[in-house]
């Protein structure tokens, strides 16, 4: 289940109020009138079957709730009702599509943004990287995958395509085009430094660090496991199970590919620097494919249901028309067409 907190103008709460009131999935309604101020109106409160969420929120835009006043959006970890039984059952308690859109949205938005932080992240990801390619220690490579921030952007880039969203798309690009050399350039100063005071040996041979030697052995399996990352990842972040998402990390070597380029540069192994290349855009581009794929199915089950929605009479009740959506009429391509 998951809560809604609805700040919604007086002229409107009736709206609102029918159109909860009337859906089988919706339970724990309450209504404080005149509890808000800023903005001025009624607050109203709710329980809704996951399924449902994205289907009920985006008929409280078509009421312009979000406009004239708010929606938000909270996880329940554990509620003990029979109502909230009842309701989660009407929702498609086993339902396929759980997604809620704009819970995803706003979580891969905070991390796309390129900050002083995301940047310090890479770097240090990289820098704990490389020292376990120096010495063939794979515990730091598999530490540097969970450091790594790469990730977020990555999934930001996917959310923003399937949502037609340029901007977020920019950004989550910018990021990983931004990051990404940083990270490479301060492993090369890094390395450069260590090997003039002695630290670490004049000279790698890269093929003899048998633990860490994956790093640079672009393969099938390379994909194989980036793509599965890839999906499971965009699961972890679409749904309400989120603790996959660590096994995710340590799957995929982005990372530790970008580190070892920064590594072959400095040594001048152009071979070493080719095969991490490779790795690198393998691992990337697999990411992508898993998460646009696994997105793509989410929408267009959610899109079905969506289509069914608009032509049930919990909407009437709300003054919302049946079979066509008010959105898709200002906002051509936001809405699907009822079947």
């Amino acid at each position: 289940m998951v809560h809604l907190r609805i700040v919604a103008p007086s002229h409107q709460s009736g709206h609102v109020l029918d159109l909860l009131d009337a859906s089988a999935s919706v339970c724990n309604l309450v209504q404080l009138e005149r509890a808000a101020r800023k903005p001025e109106g009624d607050l109203i409160l709710c329980d809704v079957a996951r399924g449902e969420v994205s289907v009920i929120v985006a008929d409280l835009r078509e009421l312009d709730i979000d406009v004239e006043g708010s929606i938000s959006i909270e996880e329940i970890d554990s509620q003990i009702s029979a109502a909230a039984t009842a309701a989660a059952d009407a929702g498609g308690r086993h339902r396929s599509d759980p997604v809620v859109w704009e819970e995803v949205s706003a979580r891969t938005s905070e991390n796309v943004e390129l900050t002083n932080t995301f940047v310090i992240y890479m770097v240090l990801a990289m820098l704990i990287a490389a020292v376990g390619i120096y010495f063939d220690l794979p515990i730091l490579i598999v530490g540097a995958m969970v450091v790594g921030p790469e990730f977020g952007p990555i999934a930001g880039a996917c959310v923003a395509i399937v949502n037609r969203h340029p901007e977020p798309l920019r950004k989550s690009i910018r990021a990983l085009a931004v990051g990404f050399p940083i990270g490479i350039v301060a492993t090369i100063l890094v390395t450069w430094l260590l090997e003039a005071v002695g630290q670490i040996p004049d000279s790698i041979d890269f093929q003899d660090h048998t633990l860490t030697k994956f790093i640079t052995e672009p393969n099938f399996f390379s994909a194989y496991v980036a793509l599965m990352a890839g999906i499971v990842g965009m699961l972890s972040l679409t749904s309400a199970k989120s603790s996959a998402l660590v096994g995710v990390l340590i799957s995929v070597a982005t990372i530790p590919a970008a580190a070892n380029m920064g590594v072959a540069i400095a040594y001048e192994d152009w071979s070493t620097l080719g095969q991490a290349t490779a790795q690198l855009a393998i691992n990337l581009a697999m990411i992508f494919a898993g998460g646009l794929m696994t997105l793509y199915i989410q929408r267009l089950l959610y899109v079905r249901r969506r289509r069914r929605h608009l032509s049930e009479a919990a909407r009437s009740s709300a003054g919302l028309p049946l079979g066509s959506s008010r959105r898709a009429r200002s906002k051509p391509g936001s809405e699907p067409d009822a079947l």
